[in-house]
């Protein structure tokens, strides 16, 4: 008798709560929707890595039905043919069809067995590169394969999350600059972990917004990124010949799927804080707050082909206010040769704006050997 008033009891409570709080349940019930569906449309990438410090792992997008796979480039891709497993159990291999260096990411493709037709559920990459970006303020869900948690039919790690800006990335890992410098999401969710480069960012109705970057540091402040590159994503990547030529996520992802993209020559890696050349020699370093005095500017340099002399006093860098001789140094420190800078420095009572095309360091002469 008691058990069956346990039971009655139960079913009344179940049936107040949802009556009172009908939000619940149904928002519960939108959320499981949202997830089951995005995370049909994301794979489980096994490659090279695995050891210390270094993940065999990763998580891939799929983006159309016979299995282009958008994903983070890395060290997971250095092997021919990396293990893909879907989310409904099927393992399968994948060639790599294309890397781009400057957007860090790759394309794949699967590779069924011969008479296996894959029609799978994916992300339309070229629609969502067309909506309009998401703003700070906006509700995200972040999905990956953080940690190795899942395998073959396990669905991917969901975090909830806020975009907290879209600001330029500026990355490293180790000592070396992250291949892409251009614009991404900053999100409050914790991404940065192994396993979640690759992965997706959505919105609320797990509609595509960009893909999870790999782990970096940020370079001004040694703290862990939480980021991901939208898909609207473009950068200028300067040529050989001094001009410069745009790199979008879109062309990326529409022409490498055609078999004719053309992925920009992969640069050196640049160390962090090694900087572009400039030629500007400032007064001497001489108390704790030294303002930033042109001293001396070196022949047929970036700053003298910018007309920069000797007394001017530089009071931005790019739009960001200079104080000290330390400041500029750190902040020219972060361009890469092939940068254009621009600076503004007080001559007298006028306020100049000059523009610099940084170029690389100049080597030492080799030494010369005496006969």
């Amino acid at each position: 008798m008691q058990q069956g008033t346990m039971r009655r009891g139960g079913v009344l409570g179940a049936l107040l709560l949802g009556m009172l709080f009908p939000g619940l349940i149904h928002g519960q019930t939108a959320f499981d929707a949202v997830s089951n569906t995005v995370n049909s449309k994301l794979v489980k990438i096994y490659g090279s890595g695995g050891f210390k410090g270094v993940a065999g792992y990763g998580t891939g997008i799929l983006i159309s039905a016979d299995g282009y796979i958008l994903t983070a480039a890395g060290q997971l891709l250095d092997t021919s043919e990396p293990t893909i497993h879907l989310s409904d159990g099927r393992k399968m291999r994948a060639g790599i069809v294309v890397i781009e260096p400057e957007l860090d990411s790759a394309l794949l493709k699967l590779k069924p067995e011969p008479g296996d037709l894959l029609d799978l559920p994916f992300f339309d990459a070229l629609a969502a590169a067309k909506r309009p970006l998401s703003q700070p303020g906006d509700w995200v869900l972040a999905f990956s394969n953080s940690f190795k948690i899942a395998t073959r039919d396990e669905p991917m790690t969901v975090q909830r999350g806020v975009i907290a800006a879209y600001a330029k990335l500026t990355g490293r890992r180790g000592i070396f600059d992250a291949p892409y410098q251009g614009d991404v999401y900053v999100i409050d969710a914790i991404t940065n972990n192994p396993g979640s480069a690759g992965g997706a960012l959505t919105n609320r109705k797990g509609e595509l917004l960009a893909i999870i970057g790999k782990e970096l540091l940020n370079t001004q402040t040694d703290t862990w990124l939480n980021y991901a590159i939208p898909l609207q994503a473009t950068v200028n990547v300067p040529t050989e010949d001094g001009k410069t030529t745009t790199v979008s996520m879109a062309d990326f992802i529409e022409r490498g799927m055609k078999g004719t993209y053309k992925p920009t020559p992969k640069r050196e890696e640049s160390i962090v804080n090694a900087g572009g050349y400039h030629g500007i020699v400032l007064v001497n370093d001489v108390v704790e707050r030294t303002p930033p005095y042109v001293d001396e500017v070196l022949p047929e340099s970036p700053g003298a082909k910018a007309g920069l002399r000797p007394d001017d006093l530089i009071v931005f860098v790019d739009g960001e206010p200079i104080a000290t001789i330390k400041g500029f140094q750190d902040q020219m420190r972060r361009l890469r040769p092939g940068t254009t800078v621009r600076l503004e420095v007080r001559r007298g009572d006028s306020l100049l704006t000059k523009e610099l095309l940084l170029v690389p360091q100049p080597q030492p002469a080799a030494p010369t050997t005496k006969q």
